[in-house]
């Protein structure tokens, strides 16, 4: 289906194996597109308004910029051949439809396969439905030899659950008849053979066709396999103590994974203490309604989402209320936690710790924002949050923010707060126009709330839109009342720690370099005291930058690097492009433009990963221009060109080590050979033009009579041999080449 259609859903009730086939199906065609295969899940994800973040995000793209997400995809996905998966669409079915029908669109390269329980009802879609596993005749016994998918499954996850189970003359009859009676649907084989742990299959079967008999009395318009996968968990529910059925329920607040710590917090009283909920979870686990994952030295646990959803049910409306306010206040206060320690050692740990806690803090912030009275907590937490947004979700915090203040307009710290934060986010994304709009407010505020910490941060954020845009006077002497406010109330951390090194990048520009390296230097000092690293990656940019800015070549480039090992460790994406731009400026001030122009292929990978660019620094835009027309008159067109392509296909990590002059360097590249000597062979080249009048691979096997795997190693040979990464490229080629001609 995927080969003939671009987009094909996977149908089917919960718990028929949607998401493992789709999984499944990826893996085996991951080598049929050039620019990888890429999973969405959705089941955690509630407000559809966040579908096109999370997409963007699944992507690998850390986007900083401010242009809609379906733009940004478009943008990312218009010459890529990928395979998006999207898993469980069926709670977002107008929001999929409507992304992925302009995504389709605008994007030829792309297939998409999506989960859901019913079709997106796109045009050009293709629906299979996945029926349950396939059952011996009701009332036959399975002979030897005889191959039934659903027995298979239940021998296999029966031996995981008690080693050495196998099928026998004695129980394979007892086993195809409750497989019968869960129709063959895999989670409720998987909750039944959780339970060969303390009953034997008789006794299984006995007590589900019991849970059958209940079942009568509930809704007979409802699909069988709904009913016979809600009586297997229903029957799961039965099995569990008292304790691990609440647990079941509490923990359904839960949308994403969760550590025991968050249970224990959340879960507790009314009946249960806290040192019970170790023993409800490890229960829940045993009984394969929790799944356990180690990350690091830390345990984290997930529901599947059929599994949170019967639990979700078994909570009254004032209960869920409770328990969710119970999770709010508990990730507020982990974030307000990560606040005060972010300027310290482990910011690398709490960055990691709250990619994992996405869903968590999103549900927590949905909580805040729309049960009446609670949205100024709403302000307080995504203000809390400024350093995760800022580092690793700045389009989350955009949104978050917006929304929070929108909520709650009238006038307090914690908006004051707010709007700083989302000042500094606009910046980020180059919004110098919705940072300017916002500031007045928050100055406003700071001063009538006496902050004068926020009306630091305020006035320092003024002074970067100055700098932006070469108004270099008043950008020093913002920063200069920035720490002046700072200093009246001892306020310590990265901001304050920030207004030095970018005081010193200003008044070096303005000529004053030995102050600039002066308090670039003090800030770097600073930060080793505490551990800290993100503010000092960037005192070591600011480092580069003056010493750049006096020519003195060694040391600048030894800083940048410095800083680039730690943006590395950190996962800054922002900060690595930087990085690599300054690295750019030096290789091309030493006139070693192959090297500058494979980082600028480095350089232009990373700002697409991130919807970003040099262009909202004024002079940074313009040096950047200048070194480019550099290489390429002093290269050639081709030259450059093909230089700037390999340093687009590095991975970032061996991206990284080409910046840091980790790695041997790599030997010149070489222009496209000439038409009299084309590196492709015969068939090769037959194959390439082919590509370039816009064939699949399919269609080109058709027309050369050859496999499609034969055709699909023929375009890899030939991406390969030109150092191309799309199909596009090829296209462009193949028409050079005839000019040439």
């Amino acid at each position: 289906m995927l080969g003939s259609s671009r987009l094909v859903t996977l149908t089917g009730a919960g718990g028929t194996g949607k998401s493992r086939l789709a999984l499944h199906v990826a893996w085996e065609l991951r080598r049929a597109f050039a620019d990888g295969v890429w999973v969405v899940g959705l089941a955690s994800l509630r407000d559809p308004a966040l579908l096109g973040d999370t997409v963007v995000s699944a992507l690998g793209m850390t986007d900083v910029s401010n242009r809609d997400p379906e733009t940004v995809l478009v943008d990312y996905a218009a010459e890529k051949q990928l395979l998006l998966v999207l898993d469980n669409c069926e709670h977002l079915l107008d929001a999929c439809a409507q992304l992925m029908t302009g995504l389709l669109r605008a994007a030829p390269g792309l297939r998409v396969l999506a989960t859901s329980r019913a079709p997106l009802e796109v045009s050009g879609e293709r629906v299979w439905q996945v029926g349950p596993l396939s059952l011996p005749p009701e009332g036959s016994v399975p002979r030897d030899g005889d191959r039934y998918e659903a027995l298979e499954l239940f021998e296999r996850r029966a031996a995981d659950a008690l080693p050495g189970f196998a099928l026998t003359d004695g129980n394979t009859a007892a086993v195809a008849r409750l497989c019968q009676r869960l129709d063959g649907l895999p989670l409720a084989i998987e909750l039944a053979t959780a339970a060969l742990r303390t009953l034997d299959v008789e006794e299984i079967l006995d007590r589900l066709q019991d849970r059958f008999q209940l079942l009568t009395h509930g809704d007979r318009a409802g699909s069988a396999r709904h009913q016979t996968l809600r009586a297997a968990i229903e029957w799961s529910f039965e099995l569990c103590t008292q304790l691990e059925r609440t647990l079941w329920a509490r923990l359904s607040v839960f949308p994403g994974e969760f550590c025991l710590d968050a249970a224990e917090d959340v879960c507790a009283g009314e009946g249960v203490v806290a040192e019970d909920v170790f023993t409800g979870v490890a229960g829940l686990v045993y009984k394969s309604l929790l799944v356990k994952r180690e990350e690091g030295q830390v345990a984290r646990y997930r529901m599947l989402e059929t599994i949170r959803q019967y639990g979700r049910e078994q909570l009254s409306d004032e209960e869920e209320k409770a328990l969710r306010r119970r999770h709010r206040d508990y990730y507020l206060h982990l974030a307000e936690q990560a606040e005060a320690d972010w300027f310290g050692p482990d910011q690398a740990g709490l960055l990691e710790r709250f990619e994992s806690e996405q869903p968590n803090v999103r549900a927590a912030l949905e909580f805040c924002l729309t049960e009446p009275g609670q949205a100024r907590t709403g302000l307080r937490m995504a203000g809390a949050l400024y350093w995760y947004w800022i580092v690793r979700a700045v389009r989350d915090g955009r949104w978050w923010l917006d929304q929070a203040l929108a909520c709650d307009t009238e006038p307090s710290p914690e908006r004051a707060k707010a709007l700083w934060v989302l000042s500094a986010i606009a910046l980020v994304q180059g919004d110098t126009a919705h940072t300017l709009t916002v500031l007045p407010e928050c100055v406003d505020l700071a001063r009538r709330f006496d902050d004068e910490t926020v009306l630091g941060h305020a006035l320092q954020q003024a002074g970067k839109t100055k700098w932006f845009h070469d108004d270099l006077p008043t950008a020093a002497a913002l920063y200069e009342q920035a720490l002046a406010h700072y200093r009246n109330v001892g306020a310590e951390g990265w901001m304050p720690t920030m207004a030095l090194f970018r005081l010193g990048t200003i008044v070096g520009a303005l000529g004053d370099t030995e102050r600039a390296v002066a308090l670039s230097q003090e800030c770097i000092t600073l930060c080793q005291a505490t551990g800290e690293r993100w503010a000092r990656s960037w005192g070591l940019w600011h480092l580069a930058l003056a010493h750049w800015l006096q020519r003195d070549l060694l040391p600048m480039t030894a800083y940048a690097k410095e800083a680039l090992r730690l943006k590395h460790a950190l996962r800054d994406p922002l900060g690595m492009a930087w990085c690599v731009e300054i690295l750019i400026w030096a290789a091309a001030t030493r006139d070693d433009l192959r090297r500058a122009a494979v980082l600028f292929g480095i350089a232009e990978a990373l700002w697409e990963q991130i919807g970003g660019s040099v262009a909202p620094w004024t002079t940074a835009r313009e040096w950047t221009r200048q070194y480019q027309t550099k290489a390429r008159d002093a290269l050639g067109s081709l030259a450059c060109e093909a230089a700037l392509q390999q340093g687009k296909r590095f991975t970032l990590d061996e991206a990284v080590a080409y910046a840091l002059d980790d790695q041997p360097h790599t030997p010149p590249v070489s222009p496209p050979a000439a038409p009299s000597e084309l590196p492709l062979t015969r068939r090769e080249s037959e194959v390439a033009k082919l590509v370039a009048n816009g064939m699949s691979n399919k269609e080109i096997a058709a027309a050369l009579v050859i496999a499609r795997r034969t055709a699909e190693a023929h375009v890899e040979h030939i991406l390969t041999k030109l150092g191309f990464t799309s199909r596009a490229q090829i296209a462009s080629w193949i028409t050079e080449q005839r000019d040439l001609e």
